[in-house]
């Protein structure tokens, strides 16, 4: 590439005024076969792929504009093929067929420098008087200087501040729009803000399939519409190009968040608590100005939807690349234990069931009564005992998955769709060999990292179709479940054992010290790693059977508690020291409280955590240490004061929350009350995040 010009796009790419077809797939086929008579590609191999992404949608774009694009083994050379089309023909815009049509072919691999010139194109094409240019051009030769005017400007050229300019982070910045930018507003903006008053903030996040246009483009939408309309727009572009995430300071001063995305968003958890507005990256292209409008909307309404997460993960960098291997170990076992937590609620929960109707014995004899008996032969018990013995067998079934599931879950962080056979697998084994919990996360992070090496490997174009479905399964399942049946297994096994063991001496000093350490860790982030290792840590090793194992329970459940119980106990007490919003928050909190939903809190920490997390885990401490001192029992892993029918001496649970929570809510009103919020320390309206 030299220096003058990029090389994406020569006069032999260039069709003015053509009949290329009827349809879109005609169109894209034409534009295909352009590049591969320039000796730039396969024209099959580039016609299919570049069909295969307009199946995910459509790349029509308002104004009379499309760009199909891919990146393919079949191209050698990126490149642009354009064409202006007569007549014009429908490739999905909602306001009708596109004029002028890009074809962006990228290599399979493309360097990083080439990606930012394909971007600056794609950006170019939101600004009217560059599509302008197009429509009028005369001449092959003068799209080429248009389009090189874009992507290769003159070095004299400003770099920054252009929205033709794709720059070096992944964000786009607020107030990048030129001054040539059309400044009629789009249809629906906000109204800009009254002069004096405080600028509204949004962060975004847009995100495709492919990453090279339309994630580009939706983010110069959004900022150029909030520029006309006097809000502050930065965007994290989660494209092919490198990324610098949003920092956690400029997320934590927006008003609302906006995830325009066809594809997963990575990090999501940075902006848990966030108004949101989520909607498929087009509509960002289509209708920014509505969707800002829709997002101070939702900054407004206190019951408006937020991004679920929890505070500890709000701080969390996104999932890409650059991530160390500490974070991307820890993200992974998170995701784990998220997608587990599920099999864990819904089977524990139907396992009390269980022993509501059948009585604590029905663990023993409930598989024998499922398979002998039915609504038409009962058993001895009546049908009550038959019930009891099919909600503990249905229960029983759930939880069977709880180890599969958490290493399925973490292979899938690691490698996607293709490591979760293998995880789920590899989990099944630990159980089987008794290697449980433990065994759950290392045969999940083995069959993780495995199915990502394989993923990696380059393999010929004819395989490719089978690498996620048949070929890393098939290699990664062997490697994980071999190993952990001929040399991880009964290692695993024997730590396992030896756990439990341990669990079940554990009596006096010794057992309040755990409570108190469990206390303090399901209180520490209030769902995040820490109270998800904590939790964890019960619910794995949870056994009917077993009185060690059910104490660990109940002290785990009755911290959980303890936050929002003590918040919604605060806000009543002394609501003056809470905003108004906080005190609906408040009023939430109770019900989640006593439902065991520890994020119930979450609200509270976020506007005040230096106040808030040394209360509840002070509190939080104190419902450990006598939950696990007066014999509390819980055989349910979840449901709080509502599965009371399945503990054991519920007094002492009962008591344990209240004693916690009365020490929390004494410890935040003292704290708020005695040591003052400081002038950039304000409150904030945090709502509750749907659960």
């Amino acid at each position: 590439m030299s220096a003058e010009t990029s090389g994406l796009i020569t006069p032999d790419l260039v069709t003015l005024d053509a009949d290329l077809g009827s349809t879109k797939d005609q169109v894209i086929a034409a534009l295909a076969a352009r590049v591969a008579a320039a000796g730039r590609a396969d024209a099959a191999g580039l016609t299919a792929d570049a069909l295969e992404r307009e199946g995910k949608s459509a790349t029509g774009l308002p104004g009379g504009i499309a760009i199909p694009h891919c990146r393919s083994t079949a191209v050698s050379v990126g490149s642009l093929a354009f064409a202006r089309l007569d007549p014009k023909v429908d490739f999905g815009a909602p306001d009708g067929p596109a004029e002028l049509v890009f074809l962006i072919a990228a290599a399979e691999g493309t360097g990083s420098e080439h990606m930012k010139l394909l971007t600056k194109l794609a950006r170019a094409l939101v600004k009217k008087d560059f599509v302008a240019a197009l429509r009028g051009a005369g001449s092959a030769e003068e799209v080429v200087a248009l389009v090189e005017g874009v992507v290769n400007p003159p070095a004299a050229a400003p770099a920054s501040g252009a929205v033709g300019a794709a720059p070096s982070a992944g964000t786009a910045p607020a107030g990048s729009v030129p001054a040539t930018a059309d400044t009629s507003a789009p249809p629906g903006a906000a109204p800009a803000a009254a002069d004096g008053a405080a600028t509204r903030r949004i962060v975004a996040i847009t995100a495709c399939p492919t990453g090279i246009a339309h994630t580009y483009m939706a983010a110069d939408a959004l900022v150029a519409a909030g520029q006309e309309a006097g809000v502050t727009v930065e965007v994290e572009t989660q494209g092919s190009g490198a990324t610098t995430p949003l920092s956690a300071a400029t997320i934590a001063s927006a008003d609302a968040v906006i995830f325009a995305t066809d594809v997963g968003v990575k990090g999501k958890e940075r902006f848990a608590g966030k108004p949101v507005i989520e909607s498929g990256v087009k509509r960002a292209i289509n209708e920014p100005g509505v969707m800002i409008t829709e997002a101070l909307r939702a900054a407004d309404d206190p019951s408006s939807r937020r991004v679920s997460g929890t505070a500890a993960d709000a701080g969390a960098p996104a999932a890409a690349g650059g991530l160390g291997i500490g974070s991307r170990l820890k993200q992974a076992l998170l995701t784990g234990v998220s997608y587990m937590i599920p099999f864990v609620a819904a089977g524990g929960l139907i396992i009390a069931l269980g022993f509501l109707f059948g009585g604590y014995d029905i663990v023993f004899d409930s598989a024998d009564i499922v398979v002998n008996n039915s609504l038409t032969n009962l058993p001895e018990g009546g049908l009550a005992t038959y019930l009891g013995a099919v909600f503990h067998q249905l229960g029983a079934a759930a939880f069977a998955f709880l180890v599969p599931a958490l290493a399925g879950y973490i292979a899938f962080a690691i490698a996607d769709r293709p490591g979760i056979a293998p995880g789920f697998t590899a989990g099944a084994v630990a159980v089987f060999v008794g290697a449980g919990f433990i065994g759950g996360l290392i045969g999940g992070l083995l069959a993780g990292v495995a199915a990502l090496w394989i993923s990696r490997i380059t393999v010929p174009r004819w395989l490719r179709g089978l690498m996620p479905v048949v070929i890393i399964p098939l290699v990664a399942t062997v490697f994980a479940g071999g190993l952990m049946f001929v040399v991880l297994g009964q290692p695993l096994a024997a730590v396992t054992t030896g756990l439990s063991n341990w669990l079940g001496g554990l009596s006096g000093t010794s057992a309040v010290i755990l409570g108190v350490i469990l206390g303090l860790m399901m209180t520490f982030d209030l769902g995040g790693p820490v109270n998800k290792a904590a939790y964890a840590f019960a619910t794995a090793g949870l056994v009917v059977t077993d009185p060690a194992t059910l104490r660990v329970m109940a002290a785990v459940m009755a911290a959980g508690m303890v936050p929002p119980l003590a918040m919604a106990l605060a806000t009543v007490v002394r609501p003056k020291l809470f905003t108004e919003v906080e005190r609906e928050n408040g009023s939430a909190a109770w019900l989640l409280g006593a439902s065991f939903i520890s994020e119930g809190a979450i609200p509270f920490a976020a506007a005040d955590p230096l106040r808030v997390i040394p209360s509840m885990m002070a509190g939080g401490a104190v419902t450990g240490a006598i939950a696990m001192a007066f014999d509390a029992q819980s055989r349910a892993p979840h449901g709080g004061i509502f599965v009371f029918f399945a503990m054991s001496n519920v007094l002492a649970f009962v008591g344990a929350i209240v004693a916690g929570m009365l020490v929390s809510a004494t410890l935040v009103i003292l704290a708020k009350e005695f040591v003052g919020r400081t002038a950039d320390e304000p409150a904030q309206d945090v709502a509750v995040a749907a659960v």
